[in-house]
């Protein structure tokens, strides 16, 4: 089979496309036909030795993947060859056929593709667990989404909206808020050259907004948080703008507010429960109507260090995937 391989740190060019040995399912493992695969973020980092967790080399990236059970191992009684599925995995899934243990694998929903299956869990999954569980979003709150034409800042949006509160989302061209307020947002705020607490301040009537999540960090982090409303939350999602911020710790004690982190890749390994009834939730919200994940660029196998680089320089909006079988 063919697969995208990282066989040393570096950037998305230094990936290459071979072909390797077809894997066979061990005891308690799923073998998937690969039709679709999300590109996130975080495969970026971990090409580069980046990211929290990182395996030997050489490997394959890609955390999320739609498609077909092939066979299952032993003691797999819940898959059988044939069921349309997604799965989500530390890596693997930029390839033609991936092995997961069965317990990453979720069905898929009626009516779905297979390239919105692979961009819809792990998105969701994270903007599900961190406004409800994390920040405990009530209706008629405030939510300021940084970075919101991208694949979790769409989920956010369109979460935060099923949850009753209030939009304001944030992005860095006319073209990506309005795909924000196609998919719900209030009102939006473009810091490409507009100021961000200003415009915080005028959309809020000085008060703030109560949950921000932010996948941005780097300076935008500080500034949304100094204008955060009194009792608020701030998310820690991720740092797509390359750079940890160092927060002045009197800022959260002059307005009694917190930062709260949401890892959902540790949360669905320590609370596989709760990760099933979010799930469940998840597929609800799409079969209703309120969500739906916009895949705005499909890319085939070869181009997967392009796809990359698009995300890790945002030259796209909301969700891009691989499609490994053409």
């Amino acid at each position: 089979m063919k697969a995208v391989v990282c066989r040393q740190w570096g950037p998305p060019e230094s990936l290459v496309v071979e072909e390797v040995a077809s894997p066979a399912p061990a005891t308690g493992e799923v073998l998937i036909d690969v039709h679709a695969a999300g590109v996130n973020y975080p495969d970026s980092l971990i090409i580069q030795k980046k990211y929290q967790v990182q395996p030997p080399l050489p490997f394959t990236p890609g955390a999320e993947v739609a498609g077909v059970v092939r066979s299952v191992g032993e003691g797999v009684t819940q898959w059988k060859a044939g069921d349309r599925v997604i799965a989500n995995t530390p890596w693997g899934g930029y390839a033609e056929q991936l092995v997961v243990n069965a317990q990453r694998v979720v069905p898929m929903p009626d009516g779905m593709d297979f390239a919105t299956a692979s961009a819809y869990v792990l998105a969701y999954g994270t903007s599900l667990f961190a406004l409800k569980d994390r920040a405990k979003l009530q209706p008629g709150e405030t939510l300021l989404v940084l970075g919101a034409a991208g694949g979790v800042g769409i989920a956010a949006v369109e979460i935060g909206k099923s949850m009753g509160a209030r939009v304001i989302a944030c992005a860095s061209s006319e073209d990506k808020l309005a795909l924000c307020r196609e998919h719900g947002a209030d009102a939006t705020i473009d810091y490409s050259h507009e100021n961000l607490r200003e415009r915080i301040a005028a959309l809020t009537g000085g008060n703030g907004p109560d949950v921000i999540y932010d996948p941005v960090g780097g300076e935008l982090s500080e500034q949304a948080f100094r204008s955060i409303a009194w009792e608020g939350r701030h998310l820690v999602i991720g740092f797509a703008a390359g750079e940890i911020p160092k927060m002045p710790l009197n800022l959260p004690l002059l307005k009694t507010a917190s930062l709260v982190g949401a890892y959902w890749g540790n949360f669905i390994q320590r609370d596989p429960k709760r990760t099933r009834e979010h799930m469940k939730e998840l597929f609800g919200l799409y079969a209703s109507g309120k969500v739906h994940p916009p895949v705005t660029h499909r890319y085939a196998l070869e181009q997967a260090g392009q796809a990359l680089r698009d995300v890790m320089e945002r030259r796209v909006k909301g969700k891009v995937v691989i499609l490994p079988r053409g």
